[in-house]
């Protein structure tokens, strides 16, 4: 973009930087000393520094002029403060500041072939806004607005393409007089519109950037409002007319930019309207007629304030409740975006399922009958597992596919689905387009659609359960309760499951060693055969990393000496990437291009993992070929002669420890555990417990770390209520920086104290567990409580943006495990008078959830530094997602 800023300086130069605060100011403040009266001559032109030049047009002047017409300049009367101009007839003076150089107006071109001019917020170009071609119905001439058209069947439903002024007034018109006597509009555009004068209507223009002049803005702040940025922009407009001579650059044909920029005429601000003005103004003159402003998003679900906002426009219309008589007409409601498409499509179903409750959930057979002729897909694994859990699920998802059908005139969201799927497959060897992957492009755009269609399901729900209720809670509250969905939502792309293990063979993948993996910080490997052996002072708790079957051995062995005599072992598997020693190594998977990080199982079964990996070993076996394997200092090439999984590591061992238990229980790196991994993880201790009360419990992951001591913690407090706890020590006074957050006196945490019953004591409880657990391991550097702080100050002093992000996510993971770590003891507290027969999993959500603890999650953040809605992170839906939201390449089907 052609761009320039002419600096003024004390003999007169310009820059092209104009006032907007102090353009034009009415009345003057003249000074208390006389002046000389200066007449200007009729070819001459007032400055803002009060020196005359010769006039200039605006395309051909090396800077912007402010004229002043020879009919209405009598007299300048110059003084300290700035000039003032008395018109001929003396009705009118104005003064012109010094101000006007001083601003932030900047010019530029699209091209060196076209003249500059002014850009909106300095950088926008106004662009028409709906092009013919996009009017596939062809329905502008006839309706008033491009892609007009209505839901099939008999539903008052309409949406359409962005109308001009005189356009919706032809729909309202057309509307009226089809009997509508109720019209509800939602426009539920994002961006800025404004609607410029031209012959005898108004047309709509956007400001879009000039690197991608057919995008919209979107993802506006929400301090920036389109609301806001139209006022902002008609303000801009009009100064810049006045700049030049009531004239304003726009572009109606950016394809081929012929005759292109136009000019468009702007005297006063009355020439632009803004939204509200086009769609608000109607309502003086139809009785029925009401507008509302409902942004949605362009891809992916709307946001929970978005289903709000809509469910507040429910609330407060009579006709749109359900005691609204069977008798009187149904409110016509009417959806707007800009061509009339993906917004618009999405709000028009939401009205459907509006309508279907309005009308006892009932459709008229010629519906249904429709809905039910296009072919059944099969569906996809998150879909079955929603509607498996939601009360009548199955019919909750066949409205919605039916509601989909009857407003798919123009685009069906779950074709859309399967036709990015297909796409997303069919790509052979992933390439790049402008930078990006196309696999990646069109995971999105699958993982997008099905978050929409999901989103779809689950508000039909909502709708189910609370509009006989008359929306007792808003659909924010109503999903914060049910947080599953949250996870249900993390497991959207569960492509890993079906990932061929010849990835491995043909080199696609590489096996990375665990010595590589993880350093022996404890130096346990001459003694112990394996990684960060360690043992919870005076507990019969140990963590240690993941072992060979010779490393296996020698710790059972150790277990079960004389010395330590345990006759039952509960050994937890907490991997949930795949593993297999080969050569009498530990290796596993991973993407040459990131091979340091792990690639997940989407599963939590271990099952699925140990099947897996049957086939991962198989094929390592069976292809006998040099594999590419990355050790501790260097890359190999490697053939295996033998392997096993960890499963059958374990098998060889329990001939020889009868009293072995073996569990696999699977867990996220960094992550909280989910509910249900505290369930699994209690469950086995107590079966452990019920067969010997002086069970050893040994847990292990890729380095013996991160899920090693938190399963380690797990056990400790879970010892602690089956056999006492240890009296507590007195706090003790720290003076080092951060103390009161390496002590976890986090804001957010305190708030989830405070709402726990004696939730002081939960977190003390919790604090002197890690404390006990993190002495065994002092040279590995990781105690929870400081590593939230720690990589909180990491990511903020972090100058790569990537970088910065990954770190983010960590330590705000950090702070949802410890906080999940005080829930699970208040539960044991609770619940140990009844032996724990309601689980962990179902106390969440029958009491946790209750009280608002996962409203704590929902805006969960550090809230001492930075408010914590202004990341998104702050979010169930979005923190949860990101935890298997990876940089690594798409493998797989979507299944």
């Amino acid at each position: 973009m052609a761009e320039n800023k002419h600096q003024t300086n004390g003999s007169g130069s310009t820059e092209r930087l104009l006032s907007h605060s102090s353009l034009w100011s009415m009345g003057t403040t003249a000074s208390a000393a006389p002046q000389p009266v200066y007449v200007a001559s009729p070819l001459e032109s007032v400055h803002g520094n009060g020196m005359a030049d010769s006039r200039q047009s605006f395309s051909m002047s090396p800077f912007p002029t402010v004229s002043i017409h020879n009919s209405k300049a009598k007299s300048i009367i110059t003084n300290k403060v700035a000039p003032v101009v008395i018109t001929y007839n003396c009705r009118q003076e104005f003064q012109i500041h010094d101000d006007i150089l001083k601003a932030n107006y900047k010019v530029g071109r699209i091209s060196d072939s076209m003249p500059e001019h002014y850009l909106v917020k300095g950088e926008y170009f106004m662009v028409q806004d709906v092009y013919s071609k996009a009017d596939v119905l062809n329905t502008t001439s006839s309706y008033g607005a491009p892609n007009f058209r209505q839901v099939k069947g008999s539903y008052p439903l309409y949406g359409m393409g962005q109308p001009s002024l005189n356009g919706f007034k032809q729909v309202l018109q057309k509307l009226q007089a089809q009997g509508q006597e109720e019209i509800i509009f939602f426009c539920v555009r994002e961006e800025p519109v404004v609607f410029l004068h031209k012959d005898d209507d108004f047309l709509p223009y956007t400001p879009r950037r000039k690197e991608n002049l057919h995008e919209n803005l979107h993802g506006l702040e929400k301090e920036e409002t389109g609301e806001h940025l139209e006022l902002t922009i008609r303000s801009e407009l009009h100064d810049f007319a006045k700049l030049n001579e009531n004239i304003f650059y726009v572009y109606n044909n950016i394809e081929f930019f012929k005759d292109e920029p136009q000019k468009i005429s702007i005297t006063c601000e009355e020439d632009i309207h803004v939204t509200e003005e086009v769609y608000k103004r109607p309502m003086f003159t139809m009785q029925g007629y009401r507008y509302y402003r409902l942004p949605l998003p362009m891809e992916g679900a709307p946001l929970e304030e978005d289903f709000d906002a809509f469910v507040n426009i429910l609330r407060e219309s009579p006709s749109l409740s359900l005691d609204h008589s069977a008798s009187r007409q149904l409110p016509t409601l009417l959806f707007s975006c800009q061509v009339g498409v993906g917004r618009t499509n999405l709000a028009m179903i939401l009205g459907t399922l509006v309508m279907n409750r309005l009308s006892g959930g009932s459709q008229p057979p010629s519906q249904v009958e429709e809905a039910a002729t296009s072919e059944p897909r099969p569906l996809f694994h998150v879909i079955q597992c929603l509607i498996n859990r939601l009360p009548n699920g199955q019919q909750i998802m066949e409205e919605v596919d039916h509601a989909i059908t009857l407003c798919s005139e123009m685009h069906n969201i779950k074709e859309a689905i399967y036709e990015n799927k297909s796409k997303l497959e069919g790509i052979g060897e992933d390439y790049q387009i402008q930078g990006s992957s196309t696999k990646d492009y069109f995971l999105n755009r699958t993982m997008q659609s099905l978050e929409r269609y999901f989103y779809l399901i689950v508000f039909n729900a909502y709708l189910h359960e609370q509009y006989p209720l008359a929306f007792v809670s808003n659909f924010s509250q109503w999903m914060s309760s049910r947080a599953w969905l949250y996870r249900l939502l993390a497991r959207m792309n569960v492509s890993e499951l079906s990932a061929s293990a010849e990835l491995v063979t043909r080199g696609a993948r590489v096996l990375v060693a665990d010595e590589y993996l993880a350093p022996d910080v404890l130096s346990t490997v001459k003694e112990m055969k394996v990684a960060n052996f360690r043992r919870v002072p005076k507990m019969p708790v140990y963590g240690v990393a993941q072992p060979t079957s010779e490393a296996t051995g020698a710790v059972l062995a150790h277990l079960t000496d004389e010395k330590r005599k345990h006759s039952h072992v509960l050994w937890v598997n907490l991997h949930e990437e795949l593993v297999f020693e080969g050569n009498g190594k530990i290796f596993t998977p991973r993407e040459p291009s990131c091979l340091d990080q792990p690639i997940p199982i989407p599963t939590s079964d271990p099952q699925v993992l140990e099947k897996l990996e049957t086939s991962l070993k198989e094929e390592i076996l069976r292809a006998q070929k040099w594999l590419e394997v990355t050790l501790e200092q260097e890359k190999q090439m490697k053939m295996f002669k033998s392997g096993l999984t960890v499963q059958e590591i374990f098998n060889q061992q329990k001939s020889s420890h009868q009293g072995l238990m073996y569990k696999h229980i699977p867990m996220p790196e960094c992550c909280a555990p989910k509910a249900e991994d505290f369930d699994k993880l209690l469950e086995a201790m107590k079966g452990a417990l019920a067969e010997d009360s002086l069970s050893a419990f040994v847990f292990s992951c890729s380095n013996g770390r991160s899920r090693s001591t938190t399963a380690m913690v797990v056990a400790v407090l879970t010892l602690w209520h089956f056999k006492g706890f240890p009296e507590c020590a007195d706090e003790e006074i720290v003076s080092v920086p951060d103390a009161k957050y390496t002590k976890g006196e986090f804001e957010v945490v305190m708030q989830l104290v405070r709402l726990l019953p004696d939730g002081y004591r939960m977190k003390k409880e919790v604090d002197m567990a890690l404390d006990t657990v993190s002495e065994t391991m002092t040279p590995m550097h990781y105690h929870l409580r400081e590593i939230i702080i720690c990589t909180y100050r990491q990511a903020k002093h972090e100058k790569s943006e990537k970088e910065c992000q990954q770190l983010m996510l960590k330590s705000w993971r950090y702070l949802e495990r410890y906080m999940y770590l005080i829930l699970f003891n208040t539960y044991l507290h609770l619940e140990k008078k009844d032996s724990w027969q309601r689980c962990f999993s179902v106390w969440m959500e029958q009491v946790a959830a209750r009280a608002g603890v996962y409203d704590i999650f929902n805006q969960l953040g550090f809230s001492e530094f930075e408010d914590p809605r202004d990341t998104p992170l702050a979010r169930l839906r979005y923190r949860w997602q990101q935890q298997n939201i990876q940089s690594l390449p798409f493998r797989g089907e979507f299944i």
